[in-house]
């Protein structure tokens, strides 16, 4: 039982690990965020992350020790790396970890699909007192990730964005990047197949989505949803030279679904994209490269403290 400053008891109404980025540590309007939350009945321990392993090492002691609540405090990354450390977690409680997102990050990409608030109070306040929902998780190659996965362009855009841009302009870094990147766009070649599909050819961009958006708010999935045991596929193929620039920007500014070509799209439990050379995927933000990626959803694996109306449910 914690007390309140003047001394009383007061009874704790939730506990939650939130796991920072060290990034969004020093954040005042998080502090605040924090205090009011703690002053409504509700105890959050804080861990500051260091390095690239801390979070999902944190998040699995966490959740290996009972904790009901690991939020994860950053952006999707962060977000990536806290899911990696609680499905690696071997727990035996009847009540398993729940996750929730405090939205600290650059583009924010699942939160705002989800409607997740970008206020951090608010935020926190969904992480001690919302519902609990059994969602998937997608899986590559071994790697989990919770909303996209990105390859071509949408990656190269992402992946050499510099953070100083990022923190200096925020989502429109990613544009601006995209911008200056045209000159050098090289499509890739890939066999994609699974469950009733079976393509093969030159591609700009492609994603597949247990979520609906990436880099910064572009709708790559529109459709996607997080508790429907399916991934969505969709490939933009490679077009011809006069109309690249043209369609790029429509992608970069309204998502694939504004695209006026006609898109590769499938929705299907299991994929495998193949490429004769090394390509690289962008999973939340988190790079992986290969020739060969075996995607799985794993149904409703993990719990998530989503708000009430989430466009990402069923």
């Amino acid at each position: 039982m914690d007390s309140y400053p003047n001394g009383a008891a007061m009874v704790v109404k939730s506990m939650t690990c939130l796991i920072l980025n060290g990034k969004a540590a020093g954040r005042e309007d998080l502090r605040d965020a924090i205090h009011t939350i703690r002053n409504e009945g509700h105890r959050i321990d804080i861990r500051v992350t260091n390095g690239p392993g801390d979070a999902p090492e944190i998040a699995r002691q966490a959740a290996e020790s009972g904790v009901p609540i690991v939020a994860a405090g950053g952006g999707d990354g962060t977000i990536n790396q806290v899911v990696s450390g609680l499905l690696a977690a071997r727990c035996n409680s009847e009540q398993p970890t729940a996750l929730a997102v405090v939205p600290l990050g650059t583009a924010n990409d699942l939160a705002n699909s989800c409607g997740i608030p970008l206020d951090p109070t608010q935020g926190l306040r969904l992480a001690a007192t919302g519902k609990a929902v059994a969602v998937d998780v997608a899986r590559v190659n071994g790697r989990c990730f919770l909303n996209v996965a990105t390859g071509g362009f949408g990656t190269q855009v992402t992946v050499q964005t510099p953070p100083e841009l990022k923190a200096t302009l925020g989502r429109a870094a990613y544009l601006l990047t995209a911008l200056t990147r045209f000159g050098s766009i090289r499509p890739a070649r890939g066999r994609v197949s699974g469950p009733g599909l079976d393509w093969e050819g030159e591609f700009l961009a492609l994603a597949v989505g247990n979520g609906r958006q990436a880099g910064g708010g572009h709708r790559l999935c529109p459709d996607a949803l997080l508790n429907d045991g399916l991934l969505d596929l969709r490939i933009l193929p490679h077009l011809p030279a006069v109309e690249i620039h043209r369609d790029l920007q429509i992608l970069l500014r309204e998502g694939l679904q504004a695209v006026r070509r006609p898109l590769v799209s499938a929705r299907l439990p299991a994929l495998t994209i193949e490429s004769d050379e090394p390509m690289q995927l962008n999973l939340d933000g988190e790079p992986i490269e290969g020739t060969r990626f075996s995607f799985e959803v794993l149904p409703g694996r993990l719990d998530m403290k989503l708000p009430p109306g989430c466009p990402l449910l069923e």
